[in-house]
């Protein structure tokens, strides 16, 4: 017998199995980098944005109404999602639940009409679309579903098995679409992702015995074992100490629930409450991750973070505030700004430059859209200007934009921290605000970006044969250098990148490299390059030996 209608109940437990599935073939998917870079990241960002979503359906309990499903699985996927391939996501799921949130039941009619709405919501988020990526595969089946129902289908047990096989088919094909995944022989990741999503949509909905409990432990990081030049280090390497000034009481639930949270971690040493304030003073790898905890208890007023060698396992580092508290209400000034980076020595350059809010974040840690809204509700100013500082994150700023609501936000699309630090040195308080958004974006139209990282694996992309543990130049659009010898790489990769017009090279040096060899780096390259200013600053980045530019 033809199964024409899909209630609220199956229809909750085919997210959630579709969230599960996403959630185990996370470090799969980001295997399925173009570049052979250690900070894919697809898959960790697309599980968290779905799992923000996931949380919230399960906390509806077991027979939820379509309309509390829908705004659960909407808003949960809005709020959480992260890098371009989870906003997409995002879009996907508001657009689909957008078309059933005012039914009970879900008819073939109806899910062909959602399947089409989804598409159209995930496409009008995109300023450029790209096919050969999630958005193809999204479009595929939307057109396969139209396509069926039209022709007569009316039986969901042909409709969404089928759907699944198609969506595998268009995945299969992206390569074809994008050559760069044809040279670097993958599938697009969000795609992969996506099906994932619909694999475990359907095997819940043939009744498959899945496990759908949703965990409120955070999702774990893209490991990140690259080779160091500086000192092995101890895990937890960052002592971190803060102080909350609590907005709520702290029941013994609640201190239960927080401790084994900062104990999933890092290493918990102390949690102290008086009732008003609470301390805790912790070891971890995240400090960032501490203080959005500590947000949510309350108002920050003290915060320390020191990092620790192993040589003597002793803070070696003055006290540096990651992140700032919240300002003092009062009349907002004009201006503000928020950027998007990761490294305290960055982190200082963006204050330096007038920076209200810096958010802990960049590669293979890309903020949510809720961080950027939370960091644009803490700047006291009428005007917020946000720098994501890469491509991956202006997606989630422009979604945190749209759902701000009580201030003028601005993203300038920087997709490099060089182009941040040079659209903050080029705005002026005497110019309006879509001035200086002209101003800044034509600025960080003439800077040129270069990166230093390893090769995770053995392949052969833009015209270089790259082997494991190969140093890589990355430029804007390409790798311009590769290489065993560090320094080498790095003149290579300028050499590509100086033009008889330019006048200044900064070289901003990550968390594994000794100043002294940065130093010896930059004489090399004023060597090389006659005539052009080479500045240095300790941008104390992971995963970028090296952050250049070149204006």
């Amino acid at each position: 017998m033809a199964v024409k209608e899909i209630d609220v109940k199956l229809f909750a437990k085919m997210f959630l199995a579709g969230a599960k599935y996403l959630d185990n073939s996370k470090e799969e998917i980001n295997e399925l980098n173009v570049f052979p870079v250690p900070d894919g990241d697809t898959g960790t960002n697309m599980t968290m944005t779905i799992m923000s979503a996931a949380k919230e359906v399960r906390d509806l309990g077991e027979n939820p109404e379509m309309k509390s499903l829908c705004k659960a699985m909407s808003g949960g996927s809005l709020r959480g999602a992260r890098g371009n391939s989870g906003v997409i996501l995002s879009q996907l799921l508001r657009g689909f639940t957008k078309a059933v949130r005012d039914e009970q039941i879900i008819t073939v009619p109806l899910f062909g009409a959602a399947c089409t709405k989804a598409v159209e919501t995930a496409y009008k988020a995109v300023m450029k679309p790209t096919e050969g990526t999630i958005l193809t595969v999204a479009r595929g089946m939307g057109e396969k579903a139209a396509e069926m129902i039209e022709d007569g289908a009316d039986d969901f047990d042909v409709i969404i098995p089928a759907l699944c096989e198609y969506g595998e088919a268009v995945l299969a094909q992206t390569p074809e679409l994008l050559p760069v995944l044809k040279q670097a022989g993958v599938v697009d990741s969000g795609g992969a992702g996506l099906m994932k999503v619909i694999r475990g949509a359907l095997d819940m909905y043939q009744g498959k015995e899945i496990d759908l409990t949703i965990s409120d432990e955070p999702i774990a990081k893209v490991d990140d074992s690259r080779p160091s030049k500086a000192d092995e280090v101890l895990k937890n390497i960052y002592h971190t100490q803060i102080k909350a000034i609590v907005s709520k009481p702290i029941n013994s639930k609640l201190e239960s629930d927080v401790k084994a949270y900062l104990a999933s971690i890092g290493e918990l040493k102390t949690f102290t409450s008086n009732g008003s304030e609470v301390t805790i003073d912790m070891n971890t790898d995240d400090p960032g991750l501490v203080l959005q905890k500590g947000l949510k208890l309350g108002i920050l007023t003290d915060v320390k973070i020191n990092c620790r060698s192993r040589q003597n396992a002793a803070e070696v580092t003055d006290n540096k505030e990651a992140a700032p508290a919240p300002e003092p209400q009062g009349e907002p000034s004009e201006f503000g700004f928020i950027a998007v980076s990761a490294g305290d020595g960055l982190a200082d350059i963006f204050r330096s430059l007038g920076v209200n809010y810096v958010i802990e974040g960049g590669q293979t840690m890309n903020p949510s859209t809720a961080d950027i809204l939370d960091a644009i509700e803490k700047v006291n100013a009428r005007t917020v200007f946000v720098l994501p500082n890469n491509k991956n994150i202006i997606m989630a700023a422009n979604q945190a934009r749209d759902l701000s609501t009580d201030k003028e936000v601005l993203v300038i699309p920087t997709k490099t921290i060089p182009q941040g630090i040079t659209a903050a040195i080029n705005f002026s308080e005497g110019i309006s605000a879509d001035e200086n958004e002209q101003t800044m974006i034509e600025a960080i139209g003439t800077v040129k970006t270069g990166e230093i990282t390893y090769a995770v694996r053995d392949t052969n992309i833009d015209d270089h044969d790259i082997k494991k543990g190969d140093y890589m130049g990355i430029g804007d659009k390409k790798i311009l250098a590769v290489g065993t010898d560090m320094d080498q790489v790095v003149i290579d990769m300028l050499s590509e990148m100086v033009e008889d017009s330019s006048e200044l090279i900064s070289l901003y040096f990550g968390s594994d490299v000794p100043e002294g060899d940065a130093i010896a780096l930059k004489d090399k390259i004023s060597g090389k390059f006659t005539g052009l200013d080479v500045d240095i600053q300790n941008g104390g980045q992971p995963v970028y030996y090296y952050i250049v530019s070149v204006e």
